[in-house]
Formats: C-alpha cells, sequence, structure tokens
C-alpha cells in the first residue's frame, strides 16, 4: 500500500470522473466547435468574475502565458522570493518572456504594499521597467497560508495606482476559498488575470482555466497558439475538470481539517523544530540538528510505503488530498514518531 503526501498533485482521477468522458461532446477547440471545453471556460469564467477563459494544459502554462501576455521583454515582475513562478518553473520568465524577476520577501509567502511600492522601479531609462505584480493564493511553499482579501486589495492598489498589471497564481485558490468562506470573485477582483488549477485538490489529471478581460483572453489564445497549448478534441479533458468542480470544491475542507490533524500530531517530536502555521492542506516542518536530515527521512519513509518531500536540508513538506484518509494520516504520523520523536 502506497500514502502519497508528496503533493496533491498526486490525485487520481476517480472512475466516476473518468466515466464523464464517455458521454462528453467533443469538437476542434482550436476552432471553438468543442462544447464541453466551452462550457468549462464559461463557467470558470463565472466563478472568477472574468469575461472570458481559455483552458490550458497545466497551470506552469497559465502563468507563463499571463507573464507574456502582459509584459515586454526587458521589464520586471514581482513576486514573493518563495513563489512558484520563481521556482518551479525552470527560469520560465526569462526564457520565455524576455522578463527579469524581482523578489520580495515576505512572511509566510505574503509581502506588504509598503513592500510592492519600494520595489517598482521609477521612470529611467537605465533600470528595467516594474510590469507585473504575481502572487500565489494559496502560498504552497509557506504552508499554503491564505492571502487575506484586505492585503490582496492593497497589494494590487500600490501596482495598478503605479501602472502595473495584477495577476494571481490560483493553483490552490478554491482550498482558499472553501477555508474562508469568501468566493473565487471576491479574491480574482483585484487582478487583471488569474487561474484555476484542476490538477492538485480537485482531483482532475489535466488541465488548467485562466481567465482575464475578452482582451486578454484573446492576446493568450494566441501564445497558447503559439506555443503548442492548442488542442483539438480537448472535451475529454475538460468533462474531467467539470466534474472537479462539480463534485471536489466542499470536500478540500476533508484536506484541511487532515493537514490540520497531522501537524498536531508532529509539532511537539523532540526532533521537529517548528512547523509552519497550517490553514489549508499544506504541512511545512523543520527538523532539528539531531534529527535525521529531510532527504534521509524521505528515503527512510519511502521504503514504507509512505511519500513525503524534502524541500532543503531540513525542511520536509506534507500535501493531504482526496487520495489519502485519516487512517493513512495517522500511519504517516505514527512513522514520523519513529524517526523523530525519540
Amino acid at each position: 500500500m502506497i500514502y502519497d503526501f508528496y503533493s496533491d498533485t498526486k490525485t487520481k482521477p476517480s472512475l466516476e470522473m473518468r466515466k464523464t468522458v464517455l458521454n462528453c461532446e467533443v469538437g476542434d477547440e482550436q476552432k471553438a466547435e468543442d462544447p464541453t471545453t466551452i462550457t468549462l471556460c464559461e463557467k470558470t469564467a463565472e466563478l472568477l468574475g472574468k469575461e472570458a477563459a481559455v483552458f490550458l494544459p497545466s497551470g506552469t502554462m497559465c502563468n507563463e502565458i499571463a507573464i507574456k501576455a502582459h509584459t515586454q521583454p526587458g521589464e520586471e515582475i514581482i513576486c514573493d522570493y518563495s513563489s512558484h513562478i520563481l521556482n518551479f518553473e525552470t527560469g520560465g520568465p526569462a526564457a520565455l518572456s524576455g522578463v527579469m524577476i524581482r523578489a520580495l520577501h515576505g512572511e509566510n509567502g505574503m509581502f506588504e504594499s509598503g513592500q510592492v511600492n519600494e520595489a517598482i522601479r521609477t521612470s529611467s531609462r537605465y533600470a528595467p521597467k516594474s510590469s507585473l505584480l504575481c502572487v500565489e493564493q494559496t502560498a504552497n511553499m509557506s504552508g499554503g497560508v491564505v492571502w487575506p482579501l484586505a492585503k490582496l486589495q492593497s497589494v494590487t492598489e500600490v501596482a495598478h495606482q503605479l501602472g502595473l498589471k495584477a495577476h494571481m497564481d490560483g493553483a490552490r485558490l478554491m482550498n482558499a476559498v472553501v477555508k474562508t468562506n469568501i468566493s473565487a470573485s471576491e479574491y480574482s477582483k483585484f487582478f487583471d488575470s488569474v487561474w484555476i488549477d484542476f490538477t492538485k485538490g480537485l482531483g482532475a489529471p489535466i488541465g488548467a482555466v485562466l481567465a482575464g478581460s475578452k482582451d486578454f483572453i484573446d492576446r493568450v489564445w494566441r501564445l497558447k497558439q503559439q506555443w503548442g497549448g492548442a488542442m483539438r478534441q480537448s472535451g475529454v479533458a475538460a468533462a474531467m475538470c467539470i466534474y472537479a468542480l462539480e463534485h471536489n470544491v466542499d470536500r478540500l475542507s476533508q484536506d484541511h481539517r487532515l493537514a490540520k490533524s497531522i501537524s498536531e500530531g508532529i509539532k511537539n517530536f523532540k526532533k521537529v523544530k517548528s512547523v509552519l502555521p497550517v490553514e489549508t492542506n499544506i504541512i511545512i516542518f523543520d527538523l532539528k540538528a539531531n534529527a535525521p536530515t529531510a532527504a534521509t527521512l524521505v528515503k527512510t519513509l519511502g521504503q514504507k510505503g509512505i511519500l513525503i518531500g524534502a524541500f532543503g536540508e531540513r525542511r520536509v513538506r506534507v500535501v493531504t488530498h482526496l487520495d489519502v484518509n485519516p487512517k493513512a494520516g495517522q500511519i504517516l504520523v505514527e512513522e514520523l514518531a519513529k524517526h523523530l520523536d525519540k
């Protein structure tokens, strides 16, 4: 038996989700002839309070296409130093859009409006132009913490006042929605572009949807075509994403409860130095010097069929999702105790 806590990207489509593919209507997406994909995009645009949306293969493509659509080569984007855009997209902003990144050192993945104001460059022919502010909701590498609505408003107000666009990496936006009961459109209204991922806690095998104004999505479509992201009968994937929206959002609260339970189980282990705040479905903890290294711990648990992630010499990440249940969580805590609580 494998208990996979490495990431919520490890979810597998349920039988019920797969069955939706059998009867879905399909057509050529590039010709706007795939009714299932059109329905998904319309549903997501409405959910996020935007004029239009486009279906893309991955969240990384959503981020990278949005950056390209909002910027020109030689300009600069602003994001947190722990963000996915900076750390997990293989230098995409530089390689694909020719832009620089200005990293802010926020607290738990969240920076302040004053930091944004200081980071935005004054107009100068010697300096890059600040053109885009990027925010990640929830903040993955800070333990899945939720940006408060007021803080999102304050940082984007500064950006907009000084002529920048604002983009939300909403990979786990629905986790924030379920945690706070604040709608996705409320979180999104401060941003010029926003996307949600269907392949994490929502359990689909492929796909994300990027939303914004109609003009923005027109530009995105051109880039999607250029970068090879345009598909044909994409309804076979979109159907599972629709199922995810209709069946797997409310249940995210179960993942949050399990993550909280796991964090409570490990926070007092003798060899655990600290645990980041746990608000949604991600637990990140640091190990003391007398503990095994993160890599050693990962290897040891892996031999028992328990998969977790090492994100630094002494930093470990555990992520809950629909394919791990409370029993799996208990087994994880018990196994961790053998190595961290002696």
